[in-house]
């Protein structure tokens, strides 16, 4: 194993790229008419707050973009692990236990946060 976290790839990022062309289906398309909302995703290969890799999922655009938001601030925005990340996006884990657990951190509207659940993420095919 690689000790040079920068170079790790995420699990995440094949998620993102699911999203990526979910979003440009019929689909995706209703998730971004019923949800409307943009949302920043950071994800940490090991430990909240470090070598984060930045995603957009704007839902108002239907876009998934890597890298900060250009279109002023989000909607809200989420912190995970990888890992945790993959098992909220797939439904292996509630998003308010791991809110709970503090395996997920929010900023931003909660309201709008609140319309961030697994049901908006492609069924993984396989991971």
């Amino acid at each position: 194993m690689a000790s040079d976290s920068s170079a790790a790839q995420l699990k995440s990022d094949a998620l993102m790229e699911q999203m990526k062309q979910h979003l440009s289906t019929d689909a995706g398309e209703a998730i971004v008419k019923k949800i409307g909302l943009v949302y920043q995703i950071n994800i940490a290969p090991k430990k909240i707050g470090f070598d984060e890799v930045v995603y957009i999922v704007d839902l108002k655009k239907g876009e998934v973009t890597k890298g900060p938001y250009e279109g002023g601030k989000p909607d809200a925005t989420f912190s995970f692990k990888d890992d945790d990340f993959i098992k909220v996006a797939t439904g292996k884990m509630n998003p308010q236990i791991a809110f709970m657990r503090g395996a997920m951190k929010i900023k931003g509207s909660l309201s709008a946060a609140q319309k961030f659940t697994p049901d908006i993420f492609p069924k993984p095919s396989k991971m």
